[in-house]
């Protein structure tokens, strides 16, 4: 028998310690690898972590609410194999090995000059599977292309299995293309003027209610905003109709052929994308006197929660994928941020974001930059409007489907020109839709 060290995972470079919000077992408990263990709270993102071997919990360390420094052991799991100690830390967004194995067993563990190998590694790997890896001389490139059914990814002994047996009897193997690592976000000036204390007279029938964590840090990063950079909004209105005609026309043909639902939101995020592409100051971010144009166009779109509370998973190179990948992205990111399921680098790494205001009836607002981008679009409700037309026997008014757009924007490097050129290109792309378009 040994135990096996559970730590604190490191969620993000930035991330340097997580509350633990929720376990999932107790002392005594037998779980098997993958099975959920606790969930941690970070600033950027919810997780549950998962077990990487199996075992039973011998002792949990921290209750729930405790704020726990990343690398600080959590747990600890007595395992069936037989060695030292081992220890599951995950250093990267999707978790990096950097336990230590011992040559006891070396039918089921790695040694410690193996384990050296995957340093560098993009997401963790049990002892068993490295193990498996070792024997069958898979390395570290090969293991990372085989696309795992774990929990965030993670590759489990049955699909190494999987895609050994189908080496040895001559099957292709595909891979997911691996997603280059977003920029690295520009620093935020660390000296901010303390916001000022309102004094706020409290009535005997008025009811008190403490702000969540999540809360916090929105109220946090919103009035960072407003002091770091002076915003400036410009709003269009667009005549959408082509764009609802063609919807109303390819939702159920596009839902058999590709069982997504078709929404507004990756139509949106083409024509963002297309100006983006054209207008690079806008795709960019601030730090101190210098501007850091953005190489890719990773487009940041605000979800709701069932708690209230936001969040914006980021939808990496839009400017790259079609509308169908645009949609399928989204779907996914949006059904998993409502159920805490997105990893660190699913909503870092933004360079520019858009909020739907449209979803809940609004007509119009002014979005707060989500910083360190500059600019932000909202984008409102599509309504039904008398517009005025110009017909072949004279102006005609008829019915359109219309909608505003307005475009928050950091006027230390976008002044009103460039903002109102910018979006107006977007309302020019949506304006121009074909409404014959094949999908």
């Amino acid at each position: 028998m040994s135990e096996f060290k559970i730590q604190m995972p490191k969620m993000g470079e930035s991330v340097q310690e997580a509350t633990i919000t929720k376990w999932f077992v107790k002392e005594g408990d037998k779980v098997e690898e993958d099975d959920v263990l606790f969930e941690i709270a970070t600033e950027k993102v919810d997780s549950e972590i998962p077990s990487p071997v199996d075992g039973i919990i011998k002792k949990i360390l921290f209750e729930v609410d405790a704020v726990v420094p990343v690398g600080e052991v959590v747990a600890y799991i007595e395992t069936d194999e037989d060695a030292d100690e081992e220890t599951a830390t995950e250093g990267e967004t999707k978790g990096q090995e950097k336990a230590e194995t011992t040559d006891k067993n070396d039918s089921q563990l790695l040694q410690e000059e193996s384990a050296g190998d995957f340093k560098g590694a993009s997401r963790f790997y049990s002892p068993l599977v490295r193990s498996i890896a070792k024997e069958e001389n898979i390395s570290l490139e090969e293991l990372e292309k085989i696309h795992g059914s774990g929990t965030n990814g993670r590759v489990q002994k049955q699909d190494l299995l999987d895609y050994i047996a189908g080496k040895t009897s001559g099957k292709a193997f595909s891979a997911p293309a691996k997603e280059a690592p977003a920029a690295p976000s520009a620093s935020v000036p660390k000296e901010k003027p303390a916001a000022p204390k309102v004094s706020v007279s409290i009535g005997a029938d008025d009811q008190i209610i403490e702000m969540d964590r999540v809360r916090k840090i929105i109220a946090e990063h919103m009035v960072n905003s407003v002091q770091v950079a002076p915003h400036v909004t410009s709003v269009v209105e667009a005549d959408v109709t082509n764009l609802v005609l063609w919807r109303k026309k390819m939702k159920d043909e596009f839902q058999q052929k590709y069982n997504q639902n078709l929404t507004f939101m990756p139509v949106f995020t083409e024509a963002v994308a297309m100006a983006l592409r054209e207008f690079p100051m806008v795709n960019a971010s601030v730090d101190g006197d210098k501007i850091i144009l953005r190489s890719k166009v990773n487009v940041g779109i605000a979800v709701a929660k069932p708690d209230g509370n936001l969040i914006v998973p980021v939808i990496k190179e839009a400017d790259q994928k079609n509308l169908i990948g645009l949609t399928s992205t989204l779907n996914d990111l949006a059904n998993r941020a409502r159920n805490n399921k997105l990893s660190p680098d699913e909503i870092s790494g933004g360079t520019f974001s858009i909020t739907n205001f449209g979803s809940f009836r609004n007509i119009i607002g002014t979005p707060i930059i989500n910083q360190p981008q500059v600019a932000i679009l909202a984008t409102g409700s599509i309504e039904k409007k008398p517009a005025v037309m110009e017909t072949p026997t004279g102006d005609a008014i008829v019915v359109r489907h219309k909608m505003f757009l307005s475009l928050s924007y950091d006027h230390r490097i976008i002044d009103g020109a460039m903002g109102g050129a910018f979006l107006r290109r977007i309302a020019d792309i949506l304006e121009e839709f074909d409404v014959n378009r094949k999908i």
